[in-house]
C-alpha cells in the first residue's frame, strides 16, 4: 500500500467539557445576531476585550462569522457568529470557527510564529444538549483535509474545550459531546474511504482495509471473500459488473454481536430492550465506475473514485456501532468491485443470474450498483433472515436532478422505519426526503427475456428502487440513493470538498434508535 495515502483515519480535533478556561488557549466567545449588532454570550466580560471592538469589526453576529480581537491585556481571542441560535447554526459555527483557526494556525507556522492548536469556547449559559453536539459535529469535521501530497501537511486544530459557564451540570453535555464525537469519526471514516484514489483503492484493498479498521474490535467480525466464493456462491450480479477489470471482485462482510461484548460482566444484549430487532445495512462497493461497454462521458468520470460511498458508510456505521457498544444486532454487507471496459465485460442484452436464482436482463452496464446490490440483498436475506433491510448507494443520476446535492432520498415499505431514518437524519444533520415506489411502474421491471429489466423506462430514481424491492422478500427495507450529497464541490456547514460521508451518521442514529 503506498506510503502516501492514509492507512487510519484522518484525525479529528478532539472536543471535550471543561469547567475552567485556561489562559494557554485562546478563548473564543459566542455572539447571536441581534438587531442592534451581534448579542455577545456569558464569559466575554471575563476576556477584558477593548471598547468598541464590536463597532470596529462590524461584526453582526450571522451563523459562522469568525473575527480575531486583541484584548486589552495581552493576547488574542476569537468571537464566532451564532446567528439566530438554531441547531443547524451551531453546526456551521463550529466548521467556520476551526477552518479559520486553521487557516490562521499555518499564516502563523508559514510566518515563523507558534501556531495555536488548541481553542476554548465559552459556553453560553442557556447551551442545551443538542446544539452543544451540533457544534461538537461542525468542530469535528469542518476541518477534515484528504491530500496526497509529498509535501508538508498544514497544521490543524488538536483540541477544543467547551468551557461550561458556572452552574450549568457537565454530565448531560459531556454525553452529547462523545456520542456527537464518535458520530464525527464515523463520517471521517467514511470519506478517507471514499477520496482514496482507484489506482490504490481496488475491492481487495477496501475489503482488506475494512478487515483492518475492524481487527481486534470486541465483538466485531469482519469477513472478506473472493471472487472464487462468490462464483460458488452464486453471486452473478457482482461477478458480472467486476468481470471486466483485472482487479477482481470481493465481498466484506461485518457482523456486530453485542451479546459477545461482556461490560461489567454482563452482555450488552442484556442492556437493551430485550425485542431489539437485527439490521441488515447492504452498502454499494463499486471502487470506479467506467460505465463499462455503455461507457460513461470522460468529463466527472474522475468522480467516480467515490462511487463506493454507500458501502464506505456502512464500513464507517459499523465501526461506530462497535465503538458505541450499540446492544442491537446489525450486520453490514459490501459487494465490492470495479466496473471497467475490456473483452470480458459483461455486455448489454446480457442475462445475469443472481444470488438465489433470480435472473435480470442486463439493458446498460453503467446500472451496475443495482446489479451487485440485488445479490446483496438476496445474500442477507436468505442467509441472516433480518427484521429490517436498509441499502444505501450511490444509485442514480435521476435522484441528483430531483434533489440535489444536499438531500438523499429514501425510499420505503415500512412507515416507521422511514420515519426513524428521516428522524435519524434530522438528529444528526443529515437531510432525507420521502420518494415513492409508484405502483404505476411496478410491471416495467418485468423481462421478456429474463425475470427482471435492469434499466426499464420511467423515473429512473423509482424504477431502480422498484427493481431493488424484487430482492428483499417483502421484508421491511429501505433505500438510500445519496448519488447527490455523497460528493461536494465546495465545502458549506460541516460538509468539505471531495466526499462528504453522507449517510454513516444516519446509519449509526437509526440502530442507536432500536437501543
Amino acid at each position: 500500500m503506498p506510503s502516501v495515502v492514509p492507512t487510519a483515519p484522518s484525525p479529528v480535533p478532539e472536543v471535550t467539557i471543561a469547567r475552567k478556561r485556561r489562559k494557554a488557549a485562546p478563548p473564543v466567545v459566542l455572539a447571536h445576531k441581534g438587531e442592534q449588532g451581534p448579542e455577545v454570550g456569558t464569559g466575554a466580560d471575563s476576556l477584558d476585550l477593548p471598547a468598541g471592538w464590536s463597532e470596529a469589526l462590524a461584526l453582526t453576529g450571522s451563523a459562522g462569522e469568525t473575527r480575531v480581537v486583541p484584548q486589552s491585556g495581552s493576547g488574542l481571542a476569537w468571537v464566532l457568529g451564532l446567528g439566530a441560535g438554531t441547531v443547524k447554526d451551531w453546526r456551521s459555527a463550529g466548521a467556520a470557527l476551526v477552518r479559520a483557526a486553521d487557516a490562521r494556525a499555518a499564516a502563523d507556522e508559514e510566518n515563523g510564529r507558534t501556531p495555536a492548536k488548541q481553542l476554548q469556547v465559552l459556553l453560553p449559559s442557556d447551551a442545551d444538549a443538542e446544539r452543544v453536539a451540533a457544534f461538537t459535529t461542525g468542530l469535528a469535521l469542518g476541518g477534515y483535509k484528504f491530500k496526497v501530497t509529498g509535501g508538508k501537511q498544514a497544521p490543524v486544530t488538536k483540541a477544543v474545550e467547551l468551557v461550561l459557564p458556572e452552574g450549568v451540570a457537565a454530565p448531560e453535555l459531556s454525553a452529547a459531546v462523545a456520542g456527537a464525537a464518535q458520530r464525527a469519526r464515523v463520517t471521517s471514516i467514511a470519506r478517507d474511504l471514499a477520496n482514496t484514489p482507484s489506482d490504490v483503492k481496488d475491492p481487495a484493498w477496501l475489503a482488506s482495509t475494512a478487515a483492518r479498521l475492524g481487527k481486534g474490535v470486541d465483538g466485531l467480525t469482519v469477513t472478506v471473500r473472493d471472487e472464487k466464493w462468490l462464483a460458488k456462491q452464486g453471486f452473478g450480479g457482482v461477478l458480472a459488473v467486476g468481470g471486466g477489470s483485472s482487479r477482481p471482485p470481493r465481498f466484506v462482510e461485518l457482523t456486530w454481536r453485542p451479546e459477545q461484548v461482556t461490560e461489567s460482566g454482563s452482555p450488552l444484549s442484556k442492556q437493551g430492550s430485550g425485542d431489539s430487532p437485527h439490521l441488515v445495512l447492504v452498502g454499494k462497493g463499486i471502487t470506479f465506475d467506467t460505465g463499462g461497454i455503455s461507457i460513461k462521458p470522460a468529463a466527472g468520470m474522475h468522480l467516480m473514485r467515490t462511487d463506493m460511498s454507500g458501502g464506505a458508510a456502512v464500513i464507517a456505521a459499523l465501526l461506530g456501532i462497535a465503538a458505541l457498544k450499540l446492544p442491537v444486532k446489525v450486520t453490514g454487507l459490501v459487494p465490492c468491485a470495479e466496473n471497467h471496459v475490456s473483452g470480458t465485460a459483461y455486455r448489454p442484452g446480457d442475462v445475469v443470474r443472481h444470488y438465489g436464482g433470480t435472473t435480470t436482463e442486463v439493458t446498460n452496464t453503467d446500472a451496475e450498483g443495482r446489479m451487485v446490490l440485488a445479490d446483496a440483498l438476496a445474500y442477507g436475506v436468505s442467509t441472516h433472515q433480518p427484521d429490517l433491510l436498509v441499502d444505501v448507494a450511490t444509485l442514480t443520476g435521476a435522484m441528483k436532478v430531483s434533489l440535489g446535492t444536499r438531500t438523499g432520498g429514501l425510499f420505503a415499505t415500512d412507515e416507521d422505519l422511514a420515519e426513524r431514518i428521516t428522524g435519524a437524519g434530522a438528529r444528526v444533520g443529515e437531510a432525507w426526503w420521502r420518494m415513492p415506489l409508484l405502483a404505476a411502474h411496478e410491471d416495467d421491471v418485468r423481462s421478456e427475456l429474463a425475470d427482471l429489466r435492469q434499466c426499464p423506462p420511467g423515473p429512473g430514481g423509482v424504477t431502480a428502487a422498484l427493481f431493488l424491492r424484487e430482492f428483499t422478500a417483502g421484508l421491511p427495507w429501505a433505500h438510500l440513493d445519496i448519488a447527490g450529497p455523497a460528493r461536494a464541490e465546495k465545502a458549506y456547514d460541516e460538509v468539505t470538498g471531495g466526499a462528504t460521508g453522507f449517510a454513516a451518521r444516519t446509519l449509526v442514529e437509526l440502530v442507536a434508535g432500536y437501543a
